[in-house]
């Protein structure tokens, strides 16, 4: 096969941020349409070598549309004394266990411990359960249903008084005291939100800008490339930006297929999030990523994948768009269903993981061989990514010739002592990770 190379520059990938950063803030996909350029973009379907933000060389396979691998994990649980594995130095320990679908933790200002229990329609628990450790001995002392009732819930947030909740169709809050152990009342919805979406989609996450004046909400795709029609993914593949009542929503970033875990860089004001990327197109293609997010930009779904790397299923769409898309940071592997983020800001971890992001891999299922089932770590300095990422906690996987794994992880969250939690949906466990 003859194999073009596309290389973009550095300085160019930099400007074309720069440029996006002042010119797109405020403009939403559709407003894009207004002044759509019909100028064609060549379309090349062999293999490219693209340079990476941070200047990484990433080889990418020709798209293959043929493309139907389909290798489904079965879990079969944790068998007793079995637990996933972590680098030397470093301890596993099941912080809590008979859970329904764990998908994600969260850590309240005032130290306690919210697991979102929730899972496609029809399966959900619907429900957050309270962990509360009174004397930091890495397990806890107090569990509680906190609140019910709820629609697929993932995005947590404690803010201003309120406890916020991302069901699939729309932003709930709740009034909230700290240290309140149980939510009766009913609330009310501050935003709407496009509910459900493909193969786990249904997901929508919660962060608040550092200064607690505005709430960034994650909404991934209908679709896996658009294939219902644009109209209908109106609002998602993106992230919203909203008051924390729910007023001025605008997006400010969109063409990111199924964003989910979010974090701010530690000492900045730089958003990154984690993405998972479309399917059939091939084993390797189209990788997962990690990537810094611009305000107002563009990075690709469904027209383009990594960079100006046109999909065929959607050649001769919107060249304007394509032309635009920004080459993400940090690929993290096809297919690997990265779903959690977190950036390490503690001080016992060793200090290469100082700063760093660990990203929790749920796995794959349309792949010939099983990929992700860890969490794995991309270590940073001064703000960016310095190298590739690597393998952190692994051992999910139980045999692979079989299909059979132990369990599949999501969240990654930091305890205030500087461990880590792993939320394990399919174990119905949360692990923690502690340095020795």
């Amino acid at each position: 096969m003859k194999t073009r190379i596309w290389q973009a520059p550095l300085w160019a990938i930099l400007a074309s941020m720069a440029i996006l950063s002042c010119s797109e803030s405020a403009r939403t996909t559709e407003e894009t349409g207004a002044d759509t350029d019909t100028t064609a973009v060549d379309f090349n379907p062999d293999a490219d070598t693209v340079a990476t933000a941070t200047n990484q060389s990433l080889q990418l396979p020709a798209p293959d549309t043929t493309h139907k691998a389909e290798k489904r994990s079965k879990t079969i649980g944790w068998p007793e004394g079995k637990m996933p594995t972590a680098p030397a130095g470093f301890t596993v320990t099941k912080f809590a266990g008979d859970l329904k679908h764990p998908r994600r933790v969260y850590v309240a200002p005032n130290k306690d411990i919210f697991v979102v229990e929730s899972d496609d329609e029809g399966k959900s628990a619907n429900r957050i359960t309270l962990f509360r450790d009174t004397n930091t001995d890495g397990r806890p002392d107090m569990r509680e249903v906190f609140i019910t009732g709820l629609n697929q819930p993932y995005g947590m947030l404690v803010l201003n008084n309120y406890f916020y909740v991302a069901n699939t169709d729309g932003l709930m809050r709740y009034p909230y005291k700290e240290g309140q152990t149980k939510i009766t009342a009913a609330g009310e919805k501050v935003l709407e939100l496009p509910a459900g979406g493909y193969n786990h989609h249904w997901t929508r996450n919660l962060i608040a800008s550092p200064d607690g004046s505005k709430i960034y909400v994650s909404v991934g795709s209908a679709s896996n490339v658009g294939e219902y029609g644009m109209e209908k993914e109106e609002r998602r593949a993106a992230i919203l930006e909203i008051n924390p009542d729910g007023s001025s929503e605008r997006i400010y970033a969109s063409g990111l297929r199924n964003p989910v875990g979010m974090d701010w860089a530690p000492n900045s004001n730089t958003l990154w999030t984690v993405v998972n990327e479309r399917d059939g197109l091939g084993d390797e293609l189209v990788p997962d990523y990690l990537t810094s997010v611009k305000e107002g930009a563009f990075y690709g779904w469904p027209y383009a994948y990594f960079g100006q790397n046109i999909d065929p299923r959607r050649k001769g769409e919107r060249p304007d768009l394509v032309q635009k898309t920004i080459v993400p940071d940090v690929p993290l592997g096809s297919h690997t269903a990265s779903l959690g983020l977190e950036f390490y800001n503690g001080s016992r971890f060793p200090v290469k993981y100082r700063n760093g992001a660990f990203v929790g891999q749920h796995g794959s299922w349309n792949r010939s061989e099983f990929a992700g089932y860890k969490v794995v770590f991309v270590p940073f300095q001064n703000g960016r990514p310095t190298g590739q990422y690597e393998d952190f906690l692994k051992g999910f996987i139980a045999d692979a010739s079989k299909n059979e794994v132990y369990g599949r992880p999501v969240g990654v969250s930091e305890l205030p002592d500087g461990s880590l939690l792993v939320a394990d949906d399919e174990g119905n466990t949360i692990w923690r990770v502690a340095a020795q």
